[in-house]
């Protein structure tokens, strides 16, 4: 595997309260998605449904829940070009605070999840951002880091907060990797630290 230094450098920190999930609906293609993953969100559809927009709805009744962008990459549906078929909005409570994030983007497959009505959360590829996989060949992963404009407050909050890449990221690295890779992740970045290159 490949890993990005920024990963390992970066001060990164989701703000929902500033960018409302922008990442969900902003962008010319939907998130990238394995088949198996595909498999999984169409045994998941009559869980989410009802959270679906008219025109997602349409959309999946039309070309189901993914396609293969421009660049032959198999991504999920989108709405007018952009929105993720699964995106909804809706009020959160913002984990810091405990204040109310209004009209926030949402996916609704994480809500069937964490509700208990479902037995997938979301793409990993969702889960991972803005951390991108990309697979090189002979079994060869790169992961790199996406810079993307509306995830400026997330590196404002990182600063703020002192939370680099990797950490914020830890459940989605494991979830995708295990227990133990993130484990060998840690000491990676201590023998780092020890070299002084971190």
């Amino acid at each position: 595997m490949l890993l990005s230094s920024e990963i390992l450098t970066e001060k990164f920190c989701c703000d929902l309260s500033a960018c409302k999930g922008e990442c969900c609906v902003e962008g010319d293609a939907g998130a990238p998605v394995t088949h198996d993953e595909v498999a999984e969100i169409e045994d998941s559809l009559d869980e989410v449904w009802s959270n679906l927009s008219a025109s997602a709805q349409s959309v999946i009744d039309k070309q189901g829940v993914a396609y293969t962008d421009q660049e032959g990459d198999l991504v999920t549906s989108i709405v007018r070009g952009k929105d993720c078929v699964f995106t909804y909005y809706g009020d959160i409570e913002d984990w810091n605070t405990h204040l109310p994030i209004k009209d926030c983007c949402l996916c609704a497959l994480e809500k069937a999840y964490r509700a208990g009505r479902s037995h997938f959360c979301k793409p990993i590829s969702c889960a991972l951002y803005p951390i991108r996989e990309k697979k090189l060949g002979e079994g060869l992963v790169g992961l790199n880091y996406n810079r993307w404009v509306v995830c400026k407050a997330a590196i404002t909050k990182g600063e703020q907060e002192n939370i680099i890449l990797y950490q914020f990221l830890r459940d989605p690295l494991i979830r995708r990797f295990g227990e133990e890779w993130y484990r060998e992740l840690l000491d990676t970045v201590d023998e780092l630290k020890a070299q002084g290159y971190l």
